[in-house]
């Protein structure tokens, strides 16, 4: 069992909450971990149990129990099967299923937040990595969220990590993407370019709504606009020109229109066939696993030869027979799995 852990706070720490102020002491561990092993009575300040809100005045003891204190965790090799769409002794491209993390998050356990990741997948296929993005992060230069499928870059090595790393701060990287949503656009192509910040209700959101946020820019062309008997949508082609967490999900869902599928940023979980008269619908509603969203494109120069490189893979089947089911639901397949949790 590992020892308890103690630590004191001194006048600098006066004015800061407990669970921040333990955020910075223990790295290894999440904010949300520290707040549990609060809320648990597993961190006692001056020997009493204490709310993760508690304002330090500098002096008190904080001691955390050993028994509670979970180990950091590493990433370790899985036999996960992967689409490797190209590989060299630099780099590799993956096409990424939707569902699958690209890796755990920082003070997550050994459970099952650290299983079926891409990390685990490319530890257990690929000998080497590069180790800039940390234990957690080997080889990831850039990310997609867990329910978008499509092409993502993994670096082999340090001096390849940072070549493309460098490539994407500098804009050089072009992303192409497809997403569906919801309703018609009413223009034909356009540049969203609202800043993107924390949500400060919902954690797990991003919003558009607060100012101060990181710069973000999404540009779309609508490709096809569908009116089928479940309502009408309007397929996209999409390029990003920044990278912020749920970007293009976050922006679509600004002007009215989220990915279908993606509940999260207001997405009917179920999308019921339009009935006139008020008759009971012929189809059953749909649902639809995961957001439609797709890394369709990825175009870099190699970081070791110059070379450009260009990839691309279609929709998945599952997004292939979605279409199909919205255009023709009485001979398609009408159930495309359970609705993503939020």
């Amino acid at each position: 069992m590992p020892p308890a852990q103690t630590f004191y706070a001194y006048p600098e720490h006066a004015g800061q909450r407990l669970d921040r102020f333990l955020v910075a002491q223990l790295p290894d561990l999440s904010r949300a971990r520290l707040q549990e092993l609060i809320a648990s009575g597993a961190i006692v300040v001056n020997g009493l149990p204490a709310k993760s809100s508690l304002k330090l005045r500098g002096g008190e003891v904080i001691e955390l129990s050993g028994a509670s204190a979970r180990e950091p965790l590493r990433a370790t090799a899985e036999d996960i099967p992967l689409d490797i769409v190209y590989e060299d002794d630099d780099l590799a491209v993956i096409n990424k299923p939707a569902g699958m993390m690209v890796h755990a998050g920082s003070g997550a356990t050994e459970s099952a937040r650290n299983r079926g990741t891409l990390v685990n997948a490319l530890l257990h296929h690929m000998a080497a990595l590069s180790g800039v993005g940390g234990e957690l992060r080997p080889g990831i230069v850039h990310r997609l969220d867990k329910e978008t499928s499509g092409l993502i870059l993994v670096a082999k090595n340090d001096r390849a990590h940072q070549r493309l790393a460098e490539q994407f701060s500098r804009r050089q990287v072009h992303k192409r993407y497809i997403a569906l949503v919801q309703g018609w656009m009413k223009q034909d192509r356009g540049t969203i370019s609202t800043s993107i910040s924390r949500d400060r209700v919902r954690r797990t959101r991003m919003t558009t709504r607060r100012t101060g946020g990181r710069e973000a820019i999404t540009e779309y062309r609508v490709s096809e606009r569908l009116d089928t008997p479940f309502g009408k949508f309007s397929l996209l082609e999409v390029k990003i020109g920044t990278g912020r967490t749920h970007q293009i999900r976050v922006h679509l869902s600004s002007l009215g229109h989220p990915v279908v599928g993606d509940a999260l940023y207001g997405a009917p979980r179920e999308i019921t066939m339009r009935s006139p008269g008020g008759k009971t619908p012929s189809a059953p509603p749909l649902r639809l696993g995961r957001n439609f969203l797709h890394a369709a494109a990825i175009d870099f120069v190699h970081p070791r030869s110059g070379a450009a490189l260009s990839f691309s893979r279609p929709l998945p089947p599952e997004l292939t027979a979605f279409l199909q089911t919205l255009r023709s639901p009485a001979t398609a397949e009408r159930s495309h799995g359970p609705a993503p949790a939020e």
